[in-house]
Formats: C-alpha cells, structure tokens, sequence
C-alpha cells in the first residue's frame, strides 16, 4: 500500500519560510518523480514544481520561481519543499504526488496532476500579510 505522507505547514508571516517534507512508503522511491501542487479555497489544484528520479527538475511554475526549490533524498524516500520569501498567495493545501518515472519526459509532463500516480492527503501552509 502506497502511502505519501506531508508534513512541515503551519502559519507563517510574509515574507517567511517553511519546509515541507513528504515522506513515502509502500513503491520504490527512487523510480518515481515527485511533484508538489497547491490547491487554495475556490481554487483548481495547481502545480509547483517537480523533481525526477534521477533529481533534475524539469519544472518549476512562474509563481514560485527563485523563491521554492525542490530536493529529494533516495534513501530516506523523501522529497522536500522549501519555500523562502513566502506571500499571502503563496497560502494553500500542499500536496506532493508520485509518478512513476522511467522514461524521458517533457517537462509539461509533470506539471499535470493528472499524470500522477499517488497522492498525499495535504498539508495547509498559510501565509499572514
């Protein structure tokens, strides 16, 4: 049974930063790219950025660019989010998700919530003005 499990959100003021972690079990993690995406109230679930398996990161949204990086580590089957110079916009569920990765991909691959395979339950990160 797959499990992805977030944690790290809480309350912060702008301007701020948090670390997300996502921690997984039950798939070998290290075959699998991980992604991470938001979905604020009233709001479609957006992508954020996203990691392979081999550790490039193929993409990033414009929203978060020079402010959130993505990392992962194989052997504690974990990928983190950290999120610097946090805005009010910034606020929203965090989910990360898993796709299995063995083949070259586009970069717009992974910006689809569609193409994932697992998901986490979420974390809200809320960002104070």
């Amino acid at each position: 049974q797959v499990q992805l499990v977030e944690s790290g959100g809480g309350l912060v003021q702008a301007g701020g930063s948090l670390r997300l972690s996502c921690a997984a079990s039950g798939l070998t993690f290290s075959n699998y790219a991980m992604g991470w995406f938001r979905q604020a109230p009233g709001k479609e679930r957006e992508f954020v950025i996203a990691i392979t398996w081999s550790g490039s990161r193929p993409s990033v949204a414009d929203s978060v660019k020079g402010r959130f990086t993505i990392s992962r580590d194989n052997a504690k089957n974990t990928v983190y989010l950290q999120m610097n110079n946090l805005k009010p916009e910034d606020t929203a569920v965090y989910y990360c998700a898993a796709v299995r990765d063995i083949v070259s991909r586009s970069s717009t691959y992974y910006t689809r919530p569609g193409n994932y395979d697992y998901w986490g339950q979420g974390t809200q990160v809320t960002v104070s003005s």
